[in-house]
């Protein structure tokens, strides 16, 4: 696939899973997203959740949006380890407004892949960015 060239080109740690591992758990993970995320944005605009706890949910998707044209796109990755530690810090921060959200509490026990992953991701990045610089 073309958009993994880059990422290809780039020297990663002996753990680092395949391009080909990267398609079938997003797929997961963005079901997961769209359920999870959908019910606080739908809240939301149903006006039984305040914006302060639908904003990190919403700035988790724009970022975690940017992460692959970055990566995979331009292979910038200083831009794409800043992106991937605003994808956890808001991803953190969406779990934590959520766990005090008691009708929430299913949010936060769907994201749990979603953050795994992301703690996994983020360690993956910062390993290329100093293998690579």
């Amino acid at each position: 696939m073309k958009e993994y060239a880059m990422y290809d080109e780039f020297i990663k740690p002996y753990w680092a899973p395949s391009p080909e591992v990267f398609g079938p758990v997003w797929s997961v993970l963005y079901l997961l997203i769209f359920i999870s995320f959908g019910y606080v944005f739908y809240r939301f605009m149903r006006k039984k959740l305040d914006g302060d706890v639908a904003l990190p949910f919403a700035l988790n998707i724009i970022f975690n949006l940017f992460f692959t044209p970055i990566l995979f796109g331009i292979g910038n990755l200083w831009l794409a380890t800043l992106d991937i530690l605003l994808v956890l810090g808001t991803l953190i921060w969406a779990v934590a407004v959520a766990w005090r959200q008691k009708k929430m509490r299913w949010v936060v026990y769907m994201n749990i892949p979603y953050l795994l992953w992301v703690i996994f991701a983020t360690m993956l990045q910062l390993t290329i960015l100093f293998l690579n610089s």
